[in-house]
């Protein structure tokens, strides 16, 4: 009989499967990147590839770890020698664009910064917007549910999603490739597969939601010199721009000192020595207008204390330098060692708090080699941290980790805001979601999955 391995190159052919050195040669994760470990990777070229390479594992009792763009924090595609690892690198085609119902349909392979490049090519733009856009997918942003820059003004990839397809355990092929903004005709069933990593089906396409091009950008970066200011200045300037605020990223002076005044990688857009920096930006429709309006309302913050220092971007580069500070993990990894990444959220007056406790405990474990960094897209609740305990030994990096995710029960917050639980944060799962909730997960896990082939181990073991 021949194997499961022979069985998928069948179906496939020659060029979809790739074993051996050809697997080991890729590295699997980003922060702390291995070789891959796995049976084989797959690539099908088409939706019925993916079926029936998925229906013969299903036949087969053979697991299967769906990879993206290799970007995520959390070991949700971590694979093993006995997994064949699924990738849809080969299904990357943009199918179509709608300018007027402003929808764009694409395959789960392409990566997201051809999205954007499609959209505003045809006078739209896509806004879920993140660091790897040049390297993850769109099945991978909607199988974790992406959240990223503009959050606060577009929502997640849950919002930007109108219609699927996907790929069930058995094989089934399940399109339910809607293209309205209201349908509720029924269950929204695509819900099912947005930010359960895999776990209940492979999306294999998708509708998205354009937005029409904006035509104003307007960046500032300030300094507050109190916590408690920066959740007020939030609402006020969501106020007085009258809903254009697209970025509100709040970075720690840990933070800016790390990636600033340490590393010399940057020009530094205010004076140091302040506790906290916001990075603004706000998006509209009349440059000029925009401009005065986003330039009178930070006076008016400058005028109330709310904010100690601000400078304004003036063109695209100055713009684009003050973003490449908030986006400088890769500063952050170079400055620190051995590196955890945190990603969680809890209501933004606690941020402040929250972020203190973690500190003290960590640095009452590790008095002589902690340090760590504060920032994240606070206003919309998620707070990073990138930390090191001097050590990349598992044992210390999971006790940080427990450190990192019981102080957030006494806020009712979550382990994870945006990256996933996959094998990393499986084990703290329960500090965030009540034995029910777990129990009710893992119902719909056994419904759709009976076998448990797919992506297994992830979210729950």
């Amino acid at each position: 009989m021949a194997g499961i391995v022979d069985t998928i190159t069948n179906i496939v052919g020659p060029g979809g499967v790739l074993t051996g050195d050809d697997v080991s040669a890729r590295p699997t994760g980003w922060l702390r990147p291995s070789p891959t470990c796995a049976k084989a990777i797959v690539r099908p070229a088409t939706t019925d590839d993916v079926s029936k390479v998925i229906r013969a594992c299903y036949e087969a009792g053979q697991s299967i770890v769906p990879v993206g763009g290799n970007t995520g924090l959390v070991d949700g595609a971590r694979s093993n020698e006995s997994d064949i690892l699924l990738s849809l690198e080969r299904m990357k085609a943009i199918e179509a664009t709608d300018t007027v119902g402003c929808t764009m349909t694409v395959q789960a392979g392409v990566p997201l910064q051809l999205v954007h490049e499609a959209a505003e090519a045809e006078g739209l733009m896509f806004p879920l917007d993140l660091g790897a856009r040049g390297s993850c997918t769109i099945g991978g942003n909607i199988s974790t549910n992406a959240g990223g820059n503009a959050v606060i003004r577009y929502g997640m990839m849950r919002e930007q999603v109108l219609g699927l397809e996907a790929v069930l355990a058995d094989g089934t092929v399940l399109s339910s490739m809607n293209r309205m903004m209201k349908n509720n005709a029924g269950y929204d069933l695509k819900q099912l597969f947005i930010g359960t990593e895999g776990t209940l089906g492979i999306v294999t396409r998708a509708v998205l939601r354009l937005r029409p091009a904006l035509r104003s950008q307007n960046t500032a970066f300030v300094a507050v010199d109190e916590f408690s200011k920066i959740s007020t200045l939030l609402n006020e300037l969501g106020a007085s721009l009258g809903g254009s605020l697209t970025a509100f990223e709040v970075m720690w002076a840990d933070f800016f000192e790390t990636v600033v005044d340490d590393s010399g990688r940057h020009q530094p857009p205010v004076s140091a020595g302040y506790p906290y920096y916001v990075l603004i930006e706000a998006c509209g429709g009349s440059q000029d207008v925009d401009a005065e309006r986003f330039q009178t309302a930070l006076v008016e913050a400058l005028e109330q204390s709310l904010i100690v220092d601000a400078a304004f971007a003036q063109n695209m580069q100055q713009r684009s330098a003050m973003w490449a500070i908030r986006d400088d993990i890769d500063g952050l990894v170079e400055k620190l060692g051995p590196t955890i990444a945190f990603d969680v959220s809890l209501p933004i007056g606690n941020a402040d708090d929250y972020a203190a406790s973690v500190n003290r405990g960590l640095a009452a474990r590790w008095p002589d080699t902690f340090r760590g960094t504060t920032f994240g897209h606070l206003g919309d609740s998620n707070l990073h941290f990138l930390l090191t305990v001097g050590s990349d030994d598992y044992e210390q990096q999971q006790q940080a980790m427990e450190i990192v995710y019981r102080e957030l029960r006494p806020y009712g917050g979550s382990i994870s805001a945006e990256h996933g639980i996959g094998l990393e944060k499986q084990p703290f799962l329960h500090h965030s979601r009540n034995d029910i909730e777990i129990a009710l997960m893992r119902n719909l896990k056994r419904a759709l999955d009976p076998n448990g082939i797919l992506n297994p181990g992830k979210i729950f073991s």
